[in-house]
């Protein structure tokens, strides 16, 4: 791997170690083209996209167009435009104190037009890392043109240089982000006349500072993020700077409940908390995801601003503190969260989704329900068997089981003694050499089952659960 410093540091150094210049979007061409033919993703981390999304990503590049994704909020846009830049070469040469990343072999600013003039082959080489070639704005309300394109600098024309010098000029972000990628998140928020700033990069590919006579021919891939609902009705995008975009591509919440969960493991950090050891029951984890995908079919949540993974995260950690939680209070080092400890996901929930109810105080009861018909789904999908029967017996006789946030796991393992068939089931959910919490997570997940399938009945009060027979 190469070093910024076993680099050429000249002009005729440059030359003769055989390095060619090319415009930003053949670089990323080649680069993809590399990926794509070596049957590689073009970036890691974004799962769910690989027959949708990613596709129309890859005919982009190729094509050489600048992109704007267009969707809901949590769909990786922002992580899908940050993770371009790993398709960029890892170093790229510059005119060393070049302020817009001067090629070269292209020079375009005075600065760097001065320096080669004085020096010839020997111009000074600077080395840009490919991390250091990615600019990005939030677009909001008091973005101005000075942000993203430039301005006078006043300290430069207080030094004693005058107003119609180019070196008084600030750089923008757009500028400063030459031979690079440049992102603009929300774009429809930026104001109509910022946005008119932007025709001139997209398509003559040059910006012009106000007030002087002097043209930037920039080279600079733009890709931009929009929610649908901004695109439309909060914000609006100019329909000529929306035409000069070569490609919209739609993004989307995982279609899959695996995809999901999936998701959920990469991004969330639960393995531990302090000296508890927190063990994650994979239908635990497929209860969380199924949350989200039924907010997301529920005509009592608000779809136009969308139900973001980050909402299956959030409830994947939380449960995972309450978890812990729970077990300091009994005194155990390993802990698996419960079906009784999605209560807890009120706090996590509530914020992340939009409610659309004319019922005052509805939320929680509608959140509950959603709680509810998830782990039910759940259930029905990985407990099919016939022990079921012999299960429901054992309550017709007289068995009764305790739950709640005080029930220890071998209390509930103890339940094997009195109702012998629901080590069955649990051996449907867990490895025969599973952990006692692991145990005790799937038994209260088979009872939780069966009263909410209206085979049980089940008596709450306050953090305790009784569960007993219907008869």
């Amino acid at each position: 791997m190469a070093t910024a410093q076993s680099l050429p540091t000249t002009l005729g150094a440059l030359r003769a170690s055989g390095w060619k210049s090319e415009p930003i979007k053949e670089e990323l061409r080649r680069n993809a083209v590399a990926r794509i033919a070596a049957g590689l993703p073009l970036f890691d981390g974004v799962l769910g996209y690989e027959d949708t999304v990613m596709p129309q990503l890859e005919n982009a590049l190729l094509a050489g167009h600048d992109v704007i994704f267009l969707g809901e909020r949590g769909q990786a846009k922002t992580r899908m435009i940050r993770s371009l830049t790993g398709l960029l070469d890892e170093w790229m040469p510059i005119v060393a104190g070049s302020e817009i990343n001067d090629d070269p072999y292209n020079v375009v600013s005075r600065h760097a037009r001065e320096l080669l003039e004085q020096h010839g082959d020997d111009l000074p080489i600077a080395w840009v890392h490919r991390s250091d070639r990615y600019g990005e704005k939030l677009a909001t309300p008091d973005t101005s043109i000075a942000d993203l394109i430039g301005e006078v600098d006043p300290i430069k024309v207080a030094e004693g240089r005058y107003l119609s010098d180019e070196l008084t000029i600030h750089y923008g972000l757009v500028p400063r982000t030459n031979r690079g990628i440049f992102a603009i998140n929300e774009l429809p928020d930026l104001a109509e006349r910022i946005q008119v700033g932007l025709l001139n990069v997209l398509e003559e590919r040059d910006v012009q500072i106000r007030g002087y006579k002097i043209r930037l021919p920039l080279d600079v891939m733009l890709v931009a993020s929009a929610n649908p609902e901004d695109y439309t009705n909060r914000g609006r995008m100019i329909t000529p700077l929306k035409d000069r975009f070569g490609s919209q591509i739609r993004t989307h919440y995982p279609l899959e409940v695996a995809t999901e969960m999936h998701i959920v493991r990469q991004e969330a950090r639960t393995s531990s908390i302090g000296d508890v050891v927190v063990q994650w029951p994979e239908f635990m984890e497929e209860i969380i995801s199924t949350i989200s995908h039924t907010a997301r079919a529920s005509t009592h949540v608000s779809q136009r601003s969308g139900v973001s993974v980050r909402l299956s995260v959030s409830n994947y950690e939380t449960l995972a503190a309450n978890a812990v939680r729970r077990a300091l209070r009994v005194g155990e080092t390993q802990v698996a969260p419960r079906v009784s400890d999605l209560v807890a996901l009120a706090a996590s929930t509530a914020g992340k989704i939009e409610i659309e109810s004319m019922e005052e105080g509805r939320e929680s009861i509608i959140l509950e329900n959603i709680v509810k018909a998830s782990v039910l789904q759940v259930f029905k999908q990985r407990v099919t068997s016939e022990k079921i029967r012999d299960v429901l017996a054992a309550f017709d006789e007289g068995a009764v089981a305790h739950a709640g946030e005080d029930v220890s796991s071998a209390d509930y393992v103890g339940l094997f003694a009195n109702v012998p068939a629901l080590r069955d089931l649990v051996g449907l959910l867990v490895p025969a050499d599973a952990s006692q919490a692991t145990q005790a997570s799937a038994v209260e997940f088979v009872l939780e089952g069966l009263h909410l399938s209206k085979r049980l009945n089940k008596d709450s009060s306050g953090s305790r659960s009784t569960y007993r027979s219907r008869t």
